[in-house]
C-alpha cells in the first residue's frame, strides 16, 4: 500500500456535517484503490436513489447519469487526476425515476499520498437551478452548445459517407448519432406522390408511433411539416393530446413528453421530414431550435444523395438486365438456374453475363462471362458478346471454334477491353461435358453424394486480347472434358461472388465450394444460398451465377462415355483408342458385335488422320435409347462420301466396310468441321459399372 503518513487521514467514510444535509446537499467518499464509493441519504435522494438500488460503486449510477454526460464527468474527473489538481467540480444532468431531466452539480476534494498518488476523492453533490448569468452555468451551457453542435458535426460527417436510403435510416437509428441530442425515438418519413412515407423509426422500440403513410393534408405533425416547410415543436403531451388527436392514442402509451418535427428540404424542395421524440418537458430554446435544424439541413442534403443514386442504379441495372436473357429455357434432363446480382455503383453498369442454349439432340450449351469495366461500353460488349457466342454456338461450332470466334470477334470491335469466360457443352444423352475457359474462373461440381471439386480446365487468354503465336492449327483454347452423372451440379459463376473487401479469391473460392457441398439439392435454392454469401460485405463488384443440375438420382459412378484425343502421327493413339473401344463395348452389352465396333471405329479414326489436316477425337457413348455410337470429329467441313472401290484398289473401303457392319452412320457439321458417326445396337443389358480401364494398352 501506498505510503500516506503525510496526508491527515480521514475516517471512512467521511461523516456529513449537518448543516449540508439541511441544504439538500449529499456528500459521496469515493476509494480509488478499491473502487467503492459511499452515498449518503441526501446524496442518494439528489440521484432519486433508494438505498437498495445502490451497489456502492460508481457504476451503481449509470441509471441515473445518461452515456454522455458519464463520458463527460469521467474526463473532468481523470483530466483533474492527472493534472495534480486536489479539486474539480462540474455540472451535468441526471435522468430521474419519472424520465424527466435535472441538472447537477459535483465538487470533489481529492486526496493523495506523500508521492503524489491519488487514493481517494471525498466531495458534495446537490440539485443546481442553473442561471446563466452564472460563471459555472455560463461554462456548462458552453460546454452544451458545444457538445451539441459536435453531435450535429458527427453526424453530418458520418451521412456524407450514406450512399442509399437505408444507409441514411441505419445511421439515424443509431444511438450513438443521435441520441447525445436527448432524443429517445428517430424518425423518417420520405414524401411519396401526395402521401408521407414512413421508412424508419429507432430507439424507442420496433413499435412505429404513427401509421406507415400519411396523405400529406392530413393532421399529423410530419404531414404537416412537409406541407408549410415550417418546423413542428411539441412541449407537452397535452399539445400532442390538442393539436393531433389522430396521433394521440400512438402516443399516450409512451413515455414521450415533447418533440419536434422538422422538413428535410433541398434545393427549395421538401422531400420529407425527420421526428425527434423526448421524454423531458418544455420549450425549445432558440440554440436547439436552430442545432436541430441545422441537422436537418445535412439530413435532407444525404438523403436527396441516396435517393438519386437509387434511381439512376435502378436505371442502369434495368438497362443491364434488358441485355441479359429474359427467360431461361426449359432443357429435358436438366434444372438450370441462374442469378444475377448488380454491384451498388449507382449509374454504372457491370458486364458480367450468362446464357443457356439449346443446341438439338439432347445438348445444351451454357456459359458465363465478365466485361473489363463498369460503364455504359461494358455493357454494350457485353450485349455482343453474349449474341456472337450464342450464334457460334448454335452453328454447331466447338466450344474450343466458339472461344476463338468470339476473341477474334472482340478484337475486331477495337474497344480496348478484355473479356473472360467460360463455355460449357452438355451432352444430357451421356452425360459428356466439354469445358473452354478464356481467362476465367475455374468451374466447380458438386457430385451428387455431396463431394465438391474444382475443375482444372486448360485455360487460354481472355478474349479480346492478341491471340498466342500457335504453331498447330488449334483454336488457342483447348476442350477439357468431365462427365457429369445424374444428380450431379455443375456451378459457374463471376469473381464477384468470390471476392472479399481485404481478402484473396481462394478464400473466397473456399467459402463458395463449403457453401456449394451443405447447400440443398434443388439448384434455385442452392443459387440463394450462394447469393448470400455476397451480402452487404461483397467487394463492389457485380456478379452473375448459373447452377446446372442434371436430373436423375445418384449413381455409382461408371458407365459414362469413352474420349480420346487423335493427334496426327502418333501411331500409338489410334491403338490405344481401338483397345479401349473394344473394351467398353464389351462391357455395354456389345457381345460379339465388340469386334465390329472396333473395326468401323478404327476405319472413322484412320479416315480423319489421312484425309484431314489437324487433330481429331474419338468418342464411344451410350445413346438413351441404349445403342452404342461411335463420334469421330475433325477439323474438314469437307463431307465424306461412299466409293465403289475396284477388285484391285487399295483404299476407299472405310465408308462401305461402316455402312456393312454398323446399323446406321451419318455426317454432322460441328463448327468449322465435322463429325461422322455409326451406331449398333447392343445386344446384351448394360451394366452399371464402367469397364476398369487398363494401365497400358497392348501393341497395335
Amino acid at each position: 500500500m501506498a505510503d500516506r503518513s503525510d496526508a491527515q487521514e480521514v475516517e471512512w467514510p467521511a461523516r456529513p456535517d449537518l448543516s449540508l444535509a439541511l441544504n439538500r446537499m449529499g456528500t459521496f467518499d469515493w476509494d480509488l484503490d478499491s473502487g467503492q464509493m459511499h452515498l449518503d441519504p441526501t446524496a442518494l435522494e439528489v440521484f432519486d436513489l433508494r438505498p437498495d438500488e445502490y451497489a456502492g460503486t460508481p457504476e451503481g449510477l449509470r441509471t441515473r447519469i445518461p452515456p454522455g454526460e458519464e463520458a463527460r464527468l469521467d474526463a473532468r474527473v481523470a483530466q483533474a487526476l492527472k493534472d495534480g489538481r486536489s479539486e474539480y467540480g462540474a455540472y451535468f444532468r441526471i435522468r430521474r425515476r419519472d424520465g424527466s431531466a435535472r441538472w447537477t452539480h459535483i465538487q470533489g476534494h481529492i486526496r493523495r499520498d506523500r508521492t503524489g498518488r491519488p487514493y481517494r476523492v471525498i466531495g458534495i453533490v446537490r440539485d443546481a437551478a442553473l442561471d446563466p448569468r452564472e460563471p459555472g452555468a455560463r461554462s456548462e451551457a458552453d460546454e452544451g452548445r458545444r457538445r451539441m453542435t459536435g453531435v450535429v458535426e458527427r453526424t453530418t460527417a458520418i451521412l456524407a459517407h450514406a450512399r442509399t436510403v437505408n444507409d441514411v435510416t441505419d445511421i439515424l437509428k443509431d444511438p450513438e448519432a443521435l441520441g447525445h441530442l436527448g432524443a429517445v425515438s428517430v424518425m423518417l418519413g420520405i414524401v411519396d406522390g401526395a402521401r408521407v412515407h414512413l421508412v424508419a423509426e429507432g430507439q424507442l422500440g420496433t413499435y412505429v408511433p404513427e401509421i406507415e403513410y400519411t396523405r400529406i393534408d392530413a393532421a399529423f405533425p410530419m404531414s404537416e411539416a412537409v406541407r408549410y416547410m415550417q418546423p413542428v415543436f411539441l412541449t407537452s403531451r397535452e399539445e400532442f393530446e390538442h393539436r393531433y388527436p389522430l396521433l394521440w392514442p400512438y402516443i399516450e402509451p409512451l413515455s414521450v413528453r415533447s418533440g419536434v418535427y422538422l422538413p428535410l428540404i433541398a434545393q427549395g424542395r421538401v422531400i420529407g421530414a425527420i421526428g425527434l421524440l423526448y421524454t423531458r418537458e418544455g420549450e425549445f430554446t432558440a440554440e436547439e431550435s436552430n442545432v436541430l435544424v441545422a441537422l436537418s439541413s445535412g439530413i435532407a442534403q444525404s438523403l436527396q444523395r441516396a435517393i438519386l443514386f437509387e434511381q439512376e442504379h435502378d436505371l442502369a441495372e434495368g438497362l443491364q438486365r434488358a441485355m441479359l436473357p429474359r427467360r431461361i429455357p426449359e432443357i429435358p434432363g436438366v434444372k438450370i438456374a441462374v442469378r444475377y446480382r448488380a454491384a451498388r455503383m449507382g449509374r454504372d453498369i457491370g458486364g458480367d453475363w450468362y446464357d443457356v442454349v439449346p443446341l438439338g439432340e439432347g445438348r445444351v450449351g451454357v456459359m458465363i462471362g465478365d466485361v473489363e469495366g463498369h460503364d455504359t461500353d461494358a455493357a454494350a460488349v457485353m450485349g455482343q458478346l453474349r449474341i456472337v457466342m450464342r450464334a457460334y454456338a448454335t452453328e454447331g461450332h466447338t466450344p474450343g471454334a466458339a472461344m476463338a470466334r468470339a476473341s477474334a470477334f472482340l478484337r475486331d470491335l477495337e474497344t480496348e477491353r478484355f473479356a473472360t469466360c467460360t463455355y460449357a457443352q452438355v451432352d444430357l444423352n451421356t452425360g459428356t461435358v466439354q469445358l473452354v475457359r478464356a481467362g476465367h474462373l475455374d468451374p466447380v461440381v458438386r457430385r451428387g453424394d455431396g463431394t465438391c471439386h474444382r475443375v482444372a480446365v486448360a485455360g487460354g487468354l481472355p478474349l479480346g486480347l492478341p491471340a498466342r503465336v500457335r504453331t498447330g492449327t488449334g483454336s488457342g483454347y483447348p476442350v477439357t472434358t468431365l462427365e457429369l452423372h445424374p444428380g450431379d451440379t455443375l456451378l459457374l459463376c463471376t469473381d464477384g461472388l468470390i471476392e472479399r473487401p481485404g481478402g484473396d479469391t481462394e478464400e473466397g473460392m473456399r467459402a463458395f465450394m463449403e457453401a456449394a457441398r451443405q447447400g440443398p439439392a434443388d439448384v434455385e435454392e442452392l443459387a440463394d444460398v450462394l447469393c448470400d454469401l455476397v451480402g452487404d460485405a461483397g467487394g463492389g463488384d457485380d456478379m452473375a451465377l448459373l447452377v446446372l443440375r442434371r436430373r436423375g438420382t445418384p449413381a455409382p459412378r461408371g458407365g459414362g462415355p469413352l474420349r480420346q484425343h487423335l493427334v496426327p502421327g502418333d501411331p500409338e493413339g489410334p491403338a490405344v483408342a481401338r483397345h479401349l473401344i473394344r473394351a467398353a463395348a464389351a462391357a455395354w452389352g456389345a457381345g460379339d458385335r465388340a469386334d465390329a465396333i472396333e473395326l468401323a471405329a478404327d476405319e472413322l479414326m484412320t479416315n480423319a488422320l489421312v484425309h484431314t489436316d489437324g487433330d481429331g477425337h474419338v468418342t464411344l457413348r451410350l445413346t438413351a435409347e441404349g445403342r452404342i455410337r461411335v463420334e469421330v470429329e475433325d477439323t474438314s467441313s469437307a463431307l465424306p462420301r461412299r466409293r465403289e472401290p475396284g477388285d484391285w484398289a487399295v483404299s476407299g473401303r472405310g465408308l462401305l466396310l461402316v455402312d456393312q457392319l454398323a446399323d446406321g452412320w451419318g455426317v454432322e457439321p460441328r463448327g468449322g468441321g465435322k463429325c461422322v458417326w455409326c451406331e449398333f445396337a447392343a445386344t446384351e443389358t448394360k451394366p452399371s459399372a464402367e469397364p476398369a480401364r487398363p494401365e497400358a494398352a497392348p501393341p497395335p
